[in-house]
């Protein structure tokens, strides 16, 4: 994703500062600190501009939801909507995917969110991807037992590299689909601003669900 820096950006950050998750020196998140109230946490991986998590913000009360984005400005610009339609659970964070398994506790997600990430396809950046088996290794750190990932791209050759990812990395494959928009589970799908813009050009959206055995 690439955008134009953001006018007043700093200053917009500042108004937004009290949704960013509290830290420690190392950059790992402290939950206790960050969200109010105790329950499941579910994380987006790439958040954008925020449409997905605000919207599952409303329907998952009871819940704690963090979104990281790398982007600064598309962070700005989801915080931005989470202030003006005031989410009381989500918070924020402006980080590498790289680093998760260091940013979050060992086994504290229950549900973790890849909308339409990065395809990067060139075969030398494959590792790149985020349904890699390398980090597949490293999101198994951070889930809990019983957790789900929950996968969606418009990227044909991103979701069959990942439909291979997944069980070679030991997940378990569930409720895969090829064409989610013309699927029964598209009746509780929340659309990204990015998948919104795409199916009205035709492109079909893939999905699936993958967890570890117990």
């Amino acid at each position: 994703m690439h955008m134009r820096k953001k006018k007043n950006r700093d200053t917009r950050l500042e108004r937004v500062q009290g949704y960013f998750a509290k830290t420690n020196e190392e950059g790992a998140v402290l939950l206790d600190e960050t969200f109010s109230e105790q329950g499941e946490l579910y994380l987006e991986i790439g958040c954008g501009k925020g449409a997905f998590i605000t919207e599952l913000s409303r329907r998952v009360e009871g819940k704690r939801l963090l979104a990281v984005e790398l982007i600064t400005d598309a962070l700005l610009m989801a915080m931005e909507k989470c202030a003006a339609e005031d989410c009381k659970n989500l918070m924020f964070l402006n980080a590498n995917a790289e680093k998760i398994h260091q940013i979050l506790p060992p086994h504290s997600v229950s549900r973790l969110y890849l909308n339409f990430s990065d395809p990067w396809p060139k075969n030398r950046d494959r590792e790149k991807r985020l349904t890699s088996c390398t980090f597949l290794e490293k999101y198994k750190q951070i889930l809990a037992p019983g957790a789900r990932i929950c996968f969606k791209t418009d990227n044909r050759p991103l979701f069959d590299f990942s439909l291979q990812t997944f069980p070679a990395s030991g997940f378990v494959l569930e409720n895969v689909c090829f064409d989610l928009h013309n699927d029964p589970m598209n009746e509780t799908n929340i659309e990204t601003e990015y998948e919104r813009k795409f199916s009205e050009k035709g492109f079909t959206i893939n999905r699936l669900e993958a967890h570890l055995p117990l």
